[in-house]
């Protein structure tokens, strides 16, 4: 039996342990994206009023790119995000000037390293093939503490090999893999969660009923009028205000097809998430309230959902969990690309029969 688990192991570090690397790698460049995007005012402090995020909204949303929506800047974020389509936006300070703009996700590092990470520049396709690295890297990280049990009397921590050979880089990914498997474990199953939902649904099962949840997090069907030429955005602004006196604004999202409710996202105080998942939904022809969500009132397995990306993400805890996050992230770095190294690439070289060549020495002395 753990003759068959180590051989599972080991293939699956062969087949996936790439892609868990480099999601590692990505993963832990996100983690501080904010101390290095390099744009004008990105560190400006976050203005709250209702007068300023109304005049940026207008503003911006008056543009002739036509943007589709905005994410409004942060506290740590002091630029609004404005997206078009294909790819394009811009940053805009909390006035509404704009900053800088791209025509191309590719123009912006942050951007295309984010579809990357999340999609791995293939839409759906790239979410399935990343899902299932995540629970291949599930049962990598079970079997490998299995594993290790055995020989855990050689326990040895190294944060690299003692040398490149094989034996070496084993014992080490062995040892240092136990030491992180508890951090390793919380990125897999949160960044899972995001991705496969009856996954999510058994993670939250301990906090409520995963049916609930669901019914909870799923988008409500609002029927409205066609998009007006100049939306009441003031209006909807402050009955989002009103609703959430003590929310900050995160997200304003246009319909993508007629009929549809313009959707804007808040965050309350008490909520883990970086956009908030208190929501209203406005008549997108009149500015007309259609319904609104309060996050904090949802169920408790929701809630519990709602935290799996912050806390992935590292958009909580500040600086520190940052940076526990940070060892996580390179620590699948390394052990995921040593794995394939090792499984494909680096054999150890067949011990030398040093029996018979002594016996061999031996007789061509004799001989002599």
């Amino acid at each position: 039996m753990m003759k068959l688990l180590d051989t599972l192991h080991r293939w699956t570090g062969g087949l996936i342990g790439l892609v868990l690397a480099l999601l590692g790698l990505s993963g832990t460049i996100l983690l501080h994206k904010y101390a290095w995007i390099g744009v004008a005012h990105a560190g400006d402090p976050l203005r709250t009023d209702l007068a300023s995020t109304v005049a940026a909204t207008e503003r911006i949303m008056a543009l002739p790119q036509a943007p589709q929506g905005i994410i409004y800047a942060s506290d740590g974020f002091g630029l609004h995000q404005a997206r078009f389509g294909d790819g394009a936006g811009l940053y805009a300070d909390q006035t509404g000037r704009v900053a800088t703009q791209w025509a191309s996700q590719w123009e912006r590092p942050e951007l295309w390293i984010f579809d990357f990470h999340h999609h791995l520049f293939t839409g759906d396709t790239g979410e399935w093939v990343i899902g299932t690295a995540g629970l291949c890297g599930l049962f990598f990280i079970l079997s490998g503490v299995i594993l290790w049990w055995r020989t855990r009397r050689t326990f040895r921590f190294r944060l690299w090999p003692k040398r490149m050979s094989r034996p070496a880089i084993v014992m080490h990914h062995r040892d240092l893999g136990i030491v992180v498997a508890p951090l390793l474990l919380l990125s897999v199953v949160t960044g899972t969660m995001m991705i496969f939902q009856p996954f999510a649904m058994a993670m939250i099962a301990p906090f409520g009923s995963p049916a609930e949840a669901a019914r909870a997090m799923k988008p409500p069907k609002y029927q409205g009028g066609p998009l007006a030429a100049r939306p009441d955005y003031a209006a909807m602004l402050g009955e989002a205000r009103r609703r959430f006196p003590d929310a900050e604004f995160r997200i304003l999202s246009l319909p993508a097809k007629d009929g549809g409710p313009i959707m804007l996202r808040m965050r309350q105080q008490a909520e883990w998430l970086p956009n908030g998942r208190s929501t209203l939904w406005f008549d997108a022809a009149t500015g007309k309230l259609l319904g609104a969500r309060d996050a904090l009132a949802m169920p408790a397995g929701a809630q519990a959902f709602n935290k799996a990306y912050p806390i992935h993400s590292g958009k909580v805890g500040g600086l520190l969990w940052r940076l526990v996050l940070t060892i996580s992230g390179l620590s699948m770095t390394m052990l995921g690309s040593l794995a394939v190294w090792t499984f494909w690439f680096r054999r150890s070289k067949p011990a030398k029969p040093r029996v018979k060549e002594a016996a061999l020495a031996a007789f061509q002395n004799a001989a002599r």
